[in-house]
């Protein structure tokens, strides 16, 4: 299947349709988008805590590090610092089976303090690390570069990178550094092409801005940097501002690739107007993109996590005595059972007692409900949407829904129509059959149809609110899969 929705042309198993995603959804009538924002801190205890004292991790863990699921494991790269040097930040492994309950593995590969029962990875040698983001790809037709990294370190002045054939022993590139200076916090492959999200390069406006880099062969790199995200004051050189006031984007984004969109939650740092860096409050800000270089915000400003204060009664260091919330985003997105899991830390790093992990009910980021405002809607239909072209290359596809609300007064229907909004002749609206109640994946059939089969050129899907009460609907999602 393909959808023309703006991003690359490239042929997927799955598409999903987020209500925050207007290029999958251009039209709509009638719908009101509300995103579900969680809450870091006030007791959200860190799933990867602290190492004992003396520890390689017992200072502080800092989360610019990324979560993988290798076969049936999550896998965590994280930094870990150490009492040993003032900031050295040394990559650590953890691994889950449900992403809540982690431990360290005894890799056996790292000595530190004489002893190599520890859960630290081999990078060949010991240098302070300031974050990496990790690739993994199975099919690699070289075993040896099957896992791949790109890190920052004190070691080089620009972007590193590093493969890895298990994912725990570490070849530098001998090209290192590859590309000028990035702070990256996510990353992803699209259409052939790499692309890592952070900040950094040479751009007028801001100082901190939402940037990416891209190379197809993970050694020659783009050097200049596309700018994608920019919060805050318009003017090129706004006067008497500081590079820490204002409203600013901090270390690009974590990115959550599903195929037709690219879910982003980026640092949404909002400066003190004095400058001052401890008086900054980020909570972690939701930034879409198509083609993992120019993202918008389906709501601006909105704090998909929101910062709070956490551990205020235990500061571990006088230097965070005036320290406000703030947090600190990595690669970190996982659907697990029936759960969107997101993990994040807290800024600045030695502020960082763990990992924390927040989570949704499966794909429940936000939702389309039947609205109407009373002005200027002349309309008296119900409400509902329709997505962009749809190309299913001669196949069937299975259509589901993410859905809450239905009872025996209100529900949906959904139509398939062709390019042209025609409706297909057997995938009419008062011809399907809708779920009888909610849930995370509820089937869509039509009288005479359990697929979209059979169906010349491409269609779009138009999804009704209805009954006596349709605000009560809530439409999470809509899933294409190829049958």
């Amino acid at each position: 299947m393909r959808i023309n929705n703006g991003g690359p042309s490239v042929s997927l198993d799955s598409i999903v349709l987020f209500p925050f995603d207007d290029q999958s959804l251009p039209f709509q009538s009638g719908v009101k988008l509300t995103l579900q924002g969680k809450q870091g801190g006030h007791g959200n205890e860190p799933v990867v805590t602290l190492g004992e004292p003396g520890a390689h991790d017992s200072e502080w863990i800092a989360f610019y590090g990324t979560v993988l699921r290798i076969n049936d494991e999550l896998w965590m790269w994280y930094l870990g610092q150490g009492p040993d040097e003032h900031w050295h930040q040394r990559i650590c492994l953890a691994k889950s089976k449900d992403g809540r309950n982690w431990e360290k593995p005894d890799l056996g590969l790292v000595e530190y303090h004489g002893s190599k029962h520890n859960n630290l990875v081999d990078m060949g040698e010991d240098f302070h690390v300031q974050a990496c983001v990790i690739f993994y790809e199975p099919e690699d037709p070289d075993p040896d570069r099957r896992f791949k990294m790109s890190y920052e370190t004190r070691k080089h002045t620009g972007l590193c990178v590093a493969y890895s054939a298990d994912g725990l022993s570490w070849q530098e590139s001998p090209n290192n550094p590859v590309d000028g200076w990035i702070e990256m916090a996510g990353g992803t492959k699209l259409d052939g092409c790499y692309y890592l999200a952070g900040q950094g390069g040479k751009h007028a406006v801001g100082v901190r801005q939402l940037v990416s880099v891209a190379s197809y062969d993970f050694e020659h790199w783009s050097e200049a940097t596309c700018s994608g995200l920019r919060r805050g004051l318009q003017t090129l050189h706004p006067p008497n501002m500081g590079k820490n006031s204002g409203e600013q984007v901090h270390l690009g984004a974590a990115l959550w690739n599903r195929g037709n969109v690219i879910v982003g939650f980026y640092g949404k740092w909002n400066g003190h107007e004095s400058n001052d860096r401890r008086m900054l409050t980020m909570d972690l800000g939701l930034a879409i993109t198509h083609d993992a270089l120019h993202y918008r915000e389906p709501i601006p400003n909105f704090p998909i996590v929101s910062a709070a204060e956490d551990g205020w009664g235990s500061k571990r260091k006088e230097s965070l005595m005036l320290n406000f919330p703030a947090l600190i985003q990595g690669q970190g997105f996982e659907n697990v059972g029936d759960e969107t899991l997101f993990w994040y830390g807290a800024w600045p790093e030695e502020a960082g007692n763990g990992v924390r992990v927040t989570s949704w009910q499966r794909d429940r980021l936000g939702y389309f409900s039947s609205y109407d405002s009373g002005a200027w809607s002349y309309s008296k239909d119900n409400a509902y949407f329709v997505s962009a072209p749809i190309d299913l290359e001669d196949g069937a596809a299975r259509l589901t829904v993410n859905v809450d609300g239905i009872t025996e007064y209100s529900s949906i229907s959904v139509e398939i129509q062709d390019k042209a909004f025609h409706v297909i002749s057997g995938y009419e609206s008062d011809a399907s059959k809708a779920p009888g109640v909610g849930g995370l994946a509820q089937s869509i059939r039509w009288h005479r149809h359990d697929l979209i089969e059979n169906v010349a050129g491409s269609i779009r899907v138009r999804v009704n609110f209805e009954g006596v009460r349709p605000e009560d609907v809530r439409l999470y999602a809509v899933y294409l899969d190829s049958a």
